[in-house]
């Protein structure tokens, strides 16, 4: 039995706890079945590009260990592979420099991430609509003008989308 076939069959708060626990019982910590099929090709997706669209700000604490995580699976069978990320939900807010002491681990772990050759790209038409500014984000951070249009373009140069949620 699978640590996503328990947390598919349990409440949100056990599925959380699952979570918490699968790293102490070698479980992987974040069992998406695309990122399982990528691991079990002979041959690496000319890159990957993680979309988040979530409704909270503090998500991305939850989201990015499962994201590192997967990130140095993928890297470890494919060395070479390119990633990036696009957030354009509510949880990009928590990127913005005002919120830096407040998520100071999301931001650490967005800077990390950024330092290791992955973008993170945040939605700059999202952001607009509440009065968000690309000033208002890091330089870690790019502000795309559309999340979506962002991964468009990630998808036009060959790259697989797979859909990150708290839910999984």
């Amino acid at each position: 039995m699978t640590c996503a076939s328990v947390c598919s069959r349990r409440p949100k708060v056990f599925r959380s706890l699952i979570w918490l626990l699968a790293p102490l019982v070698a479980l992987p910590v974040f069992a998406n079945p695309q990122v399982e099929q990528l691991l079990a090709a002979d041959n690496p997706p000319d890159g990957v590009v993680f979309e988040i669209v979530e409704g909270s700000e503090d998500a991305l604490a939850t989201l990015l260990p499962r994201l590192n995580d997967t990130i140095e699976r993928l890297r470890a069978r494919f060395p070479d592979i390119d990633v990036a990320i696009v957030s354009h939900g509510g949880e990009q807010f928590a990127l913005q420099r005002k919120y830096r002491e407040e998520y100071a681990t999301i931001h650490a772990g967005v800077q990390s991430l950024v330092d290791g050759s992955v973008p993170v790209h945040v939605c700059g038409a999202h952001a607009g609509w509440y009065g968000v500014t690309p000033e208002d984000f890091p330089d870690y951070v790019d502000v795309s003008p559309s999340g979506p249009a962002q991964i468009h373009q990630y998808e036009a140069l060959g790259f697989t989308k797979i859909i990150i949620s708290g839910d999984d």
